[in-house]
Protein backbone atom coordinates (compact mmCIF):
# COMPACT_ATOMS: atom_id res chain seq x y z
CA UNK A 1 0.00 0.00 0.00
CA UNK A 2 1.23 3.48 -0.82
CA UNK A 3 2.23 6.04 1.47
CA UNK A 4 0.72 9.06 2.47
CA UNK A 5 2.84 11.80 1.15
CA UNK A 6 3.19 15.18 3.38
CA UNK A 7 4.78 18.49 2.65
CA UNK A 8 5.18 20.97 5.83
CA UNK A 9 4.94 24.56 5.40
CA UNK A 10 5.73 26.79 8.71
CA UNK A 11 8.71 25.11 10.77
CA UNK A 12 8.23 27.43 13.76
CA UNK A 13 7.36 26.26 17.39
CA UNK A 14 4.64 23.87 15.88
CA UNK A 15 5.83 22.10 13.32
CA UNK A 16 7.71 19.14 15.10
CA UNK A 17 4.78 18.43 16.78
CA UNK A 18 3.73 17.02 13.49
CA UNK A 19 6.69 16.41 12.09
CA UNK A 20 8.18 14.23 14.35
CA UNK A 21 5.35 11.63 14.94
CA UNK A 22 4.76 11.28 10.58
CA UNK A 23 8.87 10.26 10.65
CA UNK A 24 8.50 7.74 13.69
CA UNK A 25 4.93 6.72 15.00
CA UNK A 26 3.33 6.81 11.60
CA UNK A 27 6.58 6.31 9.71
CA UNK A 28 5.06 2.78 7.97
CA UNK A 29 1.77 4.66 6.13
CA UNK A 30 3.17 7.97 6.18
CA UNK A 31 6.15 9.88 4.29
CA UNK A 32 7.21 13.92 5.07
CA UNK A 33 8.65 14.86 1.89
CA UNK A 34 9.35 18.56 1.97
CA UNK A 35 9.69 21.61 4.35
CA UNK A 36 8.44 24.82 3.25
CA UNK A 37 9.27 28.63 5.02
CA UNK A 38 10.25 31.98 4.80
CA UNK A 39 13.37 30.81 6.82
CA UNK A 40 16.32 28.81 5.26
CA UNK A 41 18.06 28.67 8.64
CA UNK A 42 14.74 27.65 10.47
CA UNK A 43 14.42 24.68 8.03
CA UNK A 44 17.96 23.74 7.95
CA UNK A 45 17.55 23.18 11.62
CA UNK A 46 14.24 21.17 11.15
CA UNK A 47 16.21 18.83 9.19
CA UNK A 48 19.30 18.69 11.79
CA UNK A 49 16.54 17.59 14.45
CA UNK A 50 15.56 14.89 11.62
CA UNK A 51 18.79 13.40 11.30
CA UNK A 52 19.87 13.82 15.07
CA UNK A 53 16.82 13.85 16.62
CA UNK A 54 14.75 10.98 14.61
CA UNK A 55 16.85 9.21 12.93
CA UNK A 56 15.58 10.26 9.45
CA UNK A 57 17.36 11.65 6.26
CA UNK A 58 16.90 15.58 5.41
CA UNK A 59 14.55 16.12 2.68
CA UNK A 60 14.01 19.38 0.19
CA UNK A 61 13.28 22.60 1.63
CA UNK A 62 11.85 25.56 0.06
CA UNK A 63 11.41 28.82 0.33
CA UNK A 64 7.81 30.95 0.61
CA UNK A 65 7.68 31.73 -2.97
CA UNK A 66 8.92 28.37 -3.46
CA UNK A 67 5.45 26.30 -2.67
CA UNK A 68 4.22 25.84 -5.80
CA UNK A 69 7.47 24.36 -7.14
CA UNK A 70 7.35 22.25 -3.61
CA UNK A 71 4.03 20.81 -4.94
CA UNK A 72 5.10 20.03 -8.57
CA UNK A 73 8.02 18.69 -7.47
CA UNK A 74 7.64 16.18 -4.36
CA UNK A 75 3.79 15.82 -5.32
CA UNK A 76 2.57 15.30 -1.63
CA UNK A 77 -0.62 14.40 -0.93
CA UNK A 78 -1.79 16.35 1.65
CA UNK A 79 0.05 19.54 3.24
CA UNK A 80 0.14 20.31 6.84
CA UNK A 81 0.20 24.07 7.40
CA UNK A 82 1.94 25.29 10.60
CA UNK A 83 2.66 28.81 9.74
CA UNK A 84 1.74 32.32 11.48
CA UNK A 85 -2.03 32.52 11.52
CA UNK A 86 -2.77 35.45 9.21
CA UNK A 87 -1.35 33.33 5.96
CA UNK A 88 -2.88 30.21 6.64
CA UNK A 89 -5.85 30.86 3.50
CA UNK A 90 -2.63 31.52 1.56
CA UNK A 91 -1.36 27.98 2.07
CA UNK A 92 -4.68 26.70 2.47
CA UNK A 93 -6.08 27.55 -0.82
CA UNK A 94 -3.16 27.13 -2.64
CA UNK A 95 -2.42 23.75 -1.81
CA UNK A 96 -6.05 22.50 -2.53
CA UNK A 97 -5.85 24.60 -6.17
CA UNK A 98 -2.71 22.48 -6.67
CA UNK A 99 -4.90 18.94 -6.11
CA UNK A 100 -3.68 18.36 -2.18
CA UNK A 101 -5.74 18.15 0.74
CA UNK A 102 -4.93 19.71 3.67
CA UNK A 103 -4.39 19.48 7.49
CA UNK A 104 -4.41 23.19 9.16
CA UNK A 105 -3.07 24.07 12.81
CA UNK A 106 -6.03 26.14 14.49
CA UNK A 107 -7.53 28.54 14.32
CA UNK A 108 -7.88 28.10 10.25
CA UNK A 109 -7.78 31.63 9.61
CA UNK A 110 -7.77 35.14 11.54
CA UNK A 111 -11.01 37.11 9.75
CA UNK A 112 -14.41 36.89 7.96
CA UNK A 113 -12.81 37.36 4.87
CA UNK A 114 -9.92 34.91 4.78
CA UNK A 115 -12.76 32.38 5.98
CA UNK A 116 -15.28 32.81 3.00
CA UNK A 117 -12.13 32.50 0.83
CA UNK A 118 -11.22 29.45 2.18
CA UNK A 119 -14.79 28.00 2.04
CA UNK A 120 -15.12 28.89 -1.58
CA UNK A 121 -12.33 27.26 -2.49
CA UNK A 122 -13.14 24.02 -1.17
CA UNK A 123 -16.27 24.28 -2.57
CA UNK A 124 -14.40 25.19 -5.83
CA UNK A 125 -11.43 22.50 -5.76
CA UNK A 126 -13.29 19.95 -3.57
CA UNK A 127 -10.66 19.09 -1.40
CA UNK A 128 -10.81 18.04 1.97
CA UNK A 129 -9.53 20.47 5.02
CA UNK A 130 -8.97 18.98 8.46
CA UNK A 131 -8.49 21.52 11.30
CA UNK A 132 -6.43 20.01 14.50
CA UNK A 133 -8.37 20.59 17.49
CA UNK A 134 -6.60 18.77 19.49
CA UNK A 135 -8.59 19.45 23.39
CA UNK A 136 -11.96 17.82 21.39
CA UNK A 137 -9.50 14.23 22.47
CA UNK A 138 -8.45 14.90 25.83
CA UNK A 139 -10.21 12.62 27.90
CA UNK A 140 -11.50 14.45 30.15
CA UNK A 141 -12.61 17.47 27.46
CA UNK A 142 -14.75 14.02 25.91
CA UNK A 143 -16.49 13.02 29.24
CA UNK A 144 -18.21 16.14 29.39
CA UNK A 145 -19.30 15.77 25.79
CA UNK A 146 -20.25 11.95 26.79
CA UNK A 147 -22.18 13.40 30.18
CA UNK A 148 -24.30 16.40 27.96
CA UNK A 149 -25.29 13.73 24.88
CA UNK A 150 -26.41 10.76 27.48
CA UNK A 151 -28.74 14.04 28.93
CA UNK A 152 -27.55 13.75 32.70
CA UNK A 153 -27.75 16.93 33.02
CA UNK A 154 -31.13 17.66 30.39
CA UNK A 155 -31.33 21.04 28.41
CA UNK A 156 -28.24 23.19 29.05
CA UNK A 157 -29.76 26.42 30.08
CA UNK A 158 -26.54 28.30 30.88
CA UNK A 159 -22.65 27.87 31.07
CA UNK A 160 -20.27 29.70 32.99
CA UNK A 161 -16.59 29.36 31.18
CA UNK A 162 -13.84 30.97 32.32
CA UNK A 163 -10.35 30.39 31.00
CA UNK A 164 -7.07 31.26 32.74
CA UNK A 165 -3.60 31.64 31.12
CA UNK A 166 -0.37 31.91 33.24
CA UNK A 167 2.17 34.34 33.66
CA UNK A 168 4.47 32.34 31.37
CA UNK A 169 2.69 30.53 28.50
CA UNK A 170 -0.08 33.78 29.01
CA UNK A 171 2.76 36.01 28.64
CA UNK A 172 4.34 34.06 25.84
CA UNK A 173 1.23 35.27 23.52
CA UNK A 174 2.76 38.66 24.27
CA UNK A 175 6.11 38.31 23.43
CA UNK A 176 5.76 36.77 19.86
CA UNK A 177 4.16 37.56 16.68
CA UNK A 178 0.48 37.14 17.82
CA UNK A 179 1.10 40.43 19.80
CA UNK A 180 -0.02 42.21 16.67
CA UNK A 181 -3.41 41.51 15.88
CA UNK A 182 -3.01 41.55 12.28
CA UNK A 183 -0.83 38.22 12.71
CA UNK A 184 -2.96 36.56 15.28
CA UNK A 185 -6.68 37.62 15.22
CA UNK A 186 -6.01 38.66 18.87
CA UNK A 187 -6.37 35.65 21.85
CA UNK A 188 -10.11 35.50 20.72
CA UNK A 189 -9.65 33.88 17.47
CA UNK A 190 -6.16 32.41 18.12
CA UNK A 191 -6.13 30.77 21.47
CA UNK A 192 -9.91 31.22 21.98
CA UNK A 193 -11.01 28.90 19.30
CA UNK A 194 -10.18 25.69 21.15
CA UNK A 195 -12.38 26.92 23.57
CA UNK A 196 -15.47 27.91 20.89
CA UNK A 197 -15.01 24.74 19.52
CA UNK A 198 -15.41 22.86 22.94
CA UNK A 199 -18.42 24.63 23.21
CA UNK A 200 -19.82 23.62 19.58
CA UNK A 201 -18.53 20.10 20.68
CA UNK A 202 -20.14 19.56 23.84
CA UNK A 203 -23.36 21.61 23.07
CA UNK A 204 -23.72 20.11 19.63
CA UNK A 205 -24.83 23.38 18.60
CA UNK A 206 -23.20 26.78 16.67
CA UNK A 207 -23.32 30.28 17.84
CA UNK A 208 -26.08 32.88 16.93
CA UNK A 209 -25.47 35.76 18.86
CA UNK A 210 -22.46 37.28 20.11
CA UNK A 211 -21.56 40.26 22.56
CA UNK A 212 -17.86 41.24 23.62
CA UNK A 213 -15.71 43.48 25.83
CA UNK A 214 -12.11 43.50 25.86
CA UNK A 215 -8.79 45.65 26.33
CA UNK A 216 -5.52 45.28 27.16
CA UNK A 217 -4.97 45.95 31.29
CA UNK A 218 -2.19 44.34 32.18
CA UNK A 219 0.91 43.73 29.86
CA UNK A 220 2.40 46.59 27.34
CA UNK A 221 4.22 49.84 28.32
CA UNK A 222 1.67 52.14 29.61
CA UNK A 223 -0.15 49.75 32.32
CA UNK A 224 3.23 48.81 33.49
CA UNK A 225 4.01 52.77 34.14
CA UNK A 226 0.71 52.69 36.22
CA UNK A 227 2.20 49.78 37.87
CA UNK A 228 5.17 51.86 38.82
CA UNK A 229 7.46 49.80 36.88
CA UNK A 230 10.57 52.30 35.90
CA UNK A 231 12.62 50.20 33.86
CA UNK A 232 12.05 48.92 29.89
CA UNK A 233 13.76 46.93 27.33
CA UNK A 234 12.71 46.30 23.66
CA UNK A 235 14.06 42.65 24.14
CA UNK A 236 15.30 40.12 26.01
CA UNK A 237 18.62 39.24 24.38
CA UNK A 238 21.33 41.34 25.43
CA UNK A 239 19.22 43.62 27.51
CA UNK A 240 20.73 44.39 31.16
CA UNK A 241 17.17 45.43 32.12
CA UNK A 242 15.72 41.63 31.71
CA UNK A 243 18.39 39.72 33.92
CA UNK A 244 15.81 40.65 36.35
CA UNK A 245 12.27 40.25 34.45
CA UNK A 246 10.30 37.23 35.96
CA UNK A 247 9.14 37.65 32.10
CA UNK A 248 11.58 38.04 30.19
CA UNK A 249 12.36 34.90 27.73
CA UNK A 250 16.06 34.41 27.54
CA UNK A 251 16.63 32.51 24.16
CA UNK A 252 20.56 32.20 24.54
CA UNK A 253 19.65 29.38 27.30
CA UNK A 254 17.56 27.32 25.70
CA UNK A 255 19.58 25.77 23.13
CA UNK A 256 15.81 24.31 21.05
CA UNK A 257 15.19 28.41 21.27
CA UNK A 258 18.45 29.87 20.12
CA UNK A 259 18.63 27.36 17.28
CA UNK A 260 14.81 27.99 15.80
CA UNK A 261 14.69 31.75 16.33
CA UNK A 262 18.03 33.77 17.54
CA UNK A 263 19.80 32.05 15.00
CA UNK A 264 17.38 32.61 12.48
CA UNK A 265 16.23 35.98 13.05
CA UNK A 266 19.49 37.22 10.43
CA UNK A 267 17.30 36.38 7.67
CA UNK A 268 13.64 37.70 8.25
CA UNK A 269 14.22 39.99 11.38
CA UNK A 270 11.81 37.81 13.53
CA UNK A 271 12.08 38.50 17.12
CA UNK A 272 11.46 35.82 19.48
CA UNK A 273 11.67 37.22 22.78
CA UNK A 274 10.35 41.10 23.16
CA UNK A 275 9.42 42.39 26.33
CA UNK A 276 5.69 42.09 26.74
CA UNK A 277 5.79 45.55 28.50
CA UNK A 278 6.61 46.69 25.47
CA UNK A 279 4.90 49.29 23.19
CA UNK A 280 3.08 48.21 19.93
CA UNK A 281 1.10 44.93 21.28
CA UNK A 282 -2.68 45.52 19.60
CA UNK A 283 -3.89 42.33 21.51
CA UNK A 284 -5.99 42.24 24.47
CA UNK A 285 -5.31 40.81 27.25
CA UNK A 286 -8.68 40.79 29.21
CA UNK A 287 -11.77 39.62 27.46
CA UNK A 288 -15.29 39.15 28.35
CA UNK A 289 -17.80 37.24 25.74
CA UNK A 290 -21.44 36.41 26.20
CA UNK A 291 -22.71 33.97 23.45
CA UNK A 292 -26.89 32.45 22.13
CA UNK A 293 -26.20 29.43 20.61
CA UNK A 294 -28.85 27.97 18.35
CA UNK A 295 -29.86 25.73 20.64
CA UNK A 296 -30.86 28.64 22.93
CA UNK A 297 -27.89 28.00 25.68
CA UNK A 298 -26.40 30.97 26.67
CA UNK A 299 -23.06 31.42 27.84
CA UNK A 300 -20.70 33.41 29.88
CA UNK A 301 -17.20 33.42 29.07
CA UNK A 302 -14.00 35.18 30.47
CA UNK A 303 -10.10 35.17 28.89
CA UNK A 304 -7.41 36.45 31.11
CA UNK A 305 -3.45 36.01 30.35
CA UNK A 306 -2.20 36.92 33.41
CA UNK A 307 -2.97 34.78 35.67
CA UNK A 308 -1.04 32.59 38.10
CA UNK A 309 -2.22 29.12 37.59
CA UNK A 310 -3.52 27.75 34.03
CA UNK A 311 -6.25 25.89 33.30
CA UNK A 312 -10.42 26.05 33.22
CA UNK A 313 -13.34 26.48 35.30
CA UNK A 314 -16.28 25.60 34.03
CA UNK A 315 -20.34 25.42 35.33
CA UNK A 316 -23.09 24.02 32.84
CA UNK A 317 -26.63 24.52 34.09
CA UNK A 318 -29.14 22.27 32.81
CA UNK A 319 -32.98 21.68 33.72
CA UNK A 320 -31.71 18.34 35.10
CA UNK A 321 -28.79 19.73 37.43
CA UNK A 322 -25.33 21.27 37.28
CA UNK A 323 -22.11 19.92 36.46
CA UNK A 324 -18.85 22.05 37.55
CA UNK A 325 -15.35 21.26 36.17
CA UNK A 326 -12.30 22.64 37.30
CA UNK A 327 -8.57 21.63 35.00
CA UNK A 328 -5.82 22.86 35.97
CA UNK A 329 -2.75 22.33 33.25
CA UNK A 330 1.06 22.25 33.77
CA UNK A 331 2.87 26.09 32.68
CA UNK A 332 4.59 26.14 29.56
CA UNK A 333 6.69 28.53 26.90
CA UNK A 334 6.06 27.26 23.40
CA UNK A 335 8.63 25.17 22.26
CA UNK A 336 10.90 25.83 25.40
CA UNK A 337 10.46 22.19 26.88
CA UNK A 338 8.99 18.79 25.71
CA UNK A 339 6.00 18.65 23.44
CA UNK A 340 4.38 16.43 26.14
CA UNK A 341 4.18 19.41 28.65
CA UNK A 342 2.42 22.02 26.17
CA UNK A 343 -1.20 21.85 27.84
CA UNK A 344 -0.55 18.47 30.15
CA UNK A 345 -2.75 17.58 33.37
CA UNK A 346 -2.07 18.70 36.87
CA UNK A 347 -5.36 18.11 38.22
CA UNK A 348 -9.22 17.99 37.53
CA UNK A 349 -12.44 17.57 38.84
CA UNK A 350 -15.74 16.50 37.53
CA UNK A 351 -18.32 16.88 39.67
CA UNK A 352 -22.56 16.57 38.75
CA UNK A 353 -24.89 17.88 41.15
CA UNK A 354 -28.29 16.16 40.19
CA UNK A 355 -31.46 17.81 41.12
CA UNK A 356 -33.00 16.31 44.24
CA UNK A 357 -29.98 13.88 44.94
CA UNK A 358 -26.51 13.57 46.43
CA UNK A 359 -23.94 15.05 44.37
CA UNK A 360 -21.21 13.08 42.88
CA UNK A 361 -17.56 12.72 41.41
CA UNK A 362 -16.88 11.45 37.34
CA UNK A 363 -14.37 9.46 36.72
CA UNK A 364 -11.78 10.42 34.34
CA UNK A 365 -8.88 8.40 32.35
CA UNK A 366 -5.67 9.36 32.92
CA UNK A 367 -4.80 10.95 29.48
CA UNK A 368 -1.06 10.63 28.45
CA UNK A 369 0.78 13.07 26.61
CA UNK A 370 0.08 16.72 25.80
CA UNK A 371 -3.05 18.81 26.09
CA UNK A 372 -4.77 16.60 28.30
CA UNK A 373 -3.76 13.38 26.83
CA UNK A 374 -5.56 15.17 23.41
CA UNK A 375 -2.38 14.83 21.54
CA UNK A 376 -1.39 11.66 20.55
CA UNK A 377 -5.02 10.77 20.36
CA UNK A 378 -5.32 13.54 17.70
CA UNK A 379 -2.64 12.08 16.13
CA UNK A 380 -3.70 8.56 15.68
CA UNK A 381 -6.99 9.85 14.15
CA UNK A 382 -5.02 12.01 11.54
CA UNK A 383 -2.45 9.58 10.77
CA UNK A 384 -3.55 6.51 11.29
CA UNK A 385 -6.78 4.49 10.14
CA UNK A 386 -9.46 6.28 12.43
CA UNK A 387 -11.62 3.99 14.47
CA UNK A 388 -15.20 4.50 14.84
CA UNK A 389 -16.00 7.78 17.31
CA UNK A 390 -19.28 8.21 18.90
CA UNK A 391 -18.17 11.70 19.78
CA UNK A 392 -17.33 12.37 16.23
CA UNK A 393 -14.35 14.48 17.38
CA UNK A 394 -12.29 14.81 13.85
CA UNK A 395 -12.78 18.77 12.65
CA UNK A 396 -13.72 19.61 8.97
CA UNK A 397 -13.36 23.16 7.76
CA UNK A 398 -17.10 23.54 9.09
CA UNK A 399 -15.78 23.31 12.54
CA UNK A 400 -12.83 25.12 11.63
CA UNK A 401 -15.20 27.93 10.42
CA UNK A 402 -17.72 27.58 13.20
CA UNK A 403 -14.91 27.85 16.11
CA UNK A 404 -12.94 31.31 14.58
CA UNK A 405 -16.47 33.31 13.82
CA UNK A 406 -17.19 33.33 17.62
CA UNK A 407 -14.06 35.05 17.94
CA UNK A 408 -14.31 37.20 14.86
CA UNK A 409 -17.71 38.18 15.77
CA UNK A 410 -16.30 39.02 19.46
CA UNK A 411 -13.77 40.99 17.56
CA UNK A 412 -16.28 42.77 15.78
CA UNK A 413 -18.28 43.42 19.20
CA UNK A 414 -15.47 44.91 20.77
CA UNK A 415 -15.10 47.51 18.07
CA UNK A 416 -18.33 48.66 17.64
CA UNK A 417 -19.93 47.88 20.91
CA UNK A 418 -23.04 46.30 19.37
CA UNK A 419 -24.06 42.16 19.81
CA UNK A 420 -23.40 40.59 16.50
CA UNK A 421 -25.08 38.22 14.43
CA UNK A 422 -22.66 35.47 13.50
CA UNK A 423 -24.77 34.22 9.92
CA UNK A 424 -23.91 37.58 8.70
CA UNK A 425 -20.21 37.30 8.35
CA UNK A 426 -20.12 34.22 6.03
CA UNK A 427 -21.90 31.93 4.28
CA UNK A 428 -21.48 28.53 5.50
Amino acid sequence: MAKIKYALVGTGGRAEFFYGEVVTVFKDTSELVAFCDVNQTRMDYANRLLQEKYEHHPIPTYKAHEFDRMIAETKPDIVIVTTIDRVHHRYIIRAMELGCDVISEKPMTVDEDKCQDILDAIDRTGRKLRVTFNYRYAPHNTKIREVIMDGTLGDILSVNFEWLLNTQHGADYFRRWHRDKRNSGGLLVHKSTHHFDLMNFWLGSKPETVYAMGDLKFYGRENAEQRGVTEFYQRAYGSKAAENDPFALHLDRNEHLKNMYLDAEHEDGYVRDQSVFGDNISIEDTLSVMVKYQNKTVMNYSLNAYMPWEGFIIVFNGTKGRMEVRVSEQSYVNSGGSKADEGALKEKTLTIYPHFAAPYEVEVEEGVGGHGGGDPVMLRDIFDKPAEDRFHRAASHIDGAWSILTGIAANRSIRTGQPVKVEQLVRL
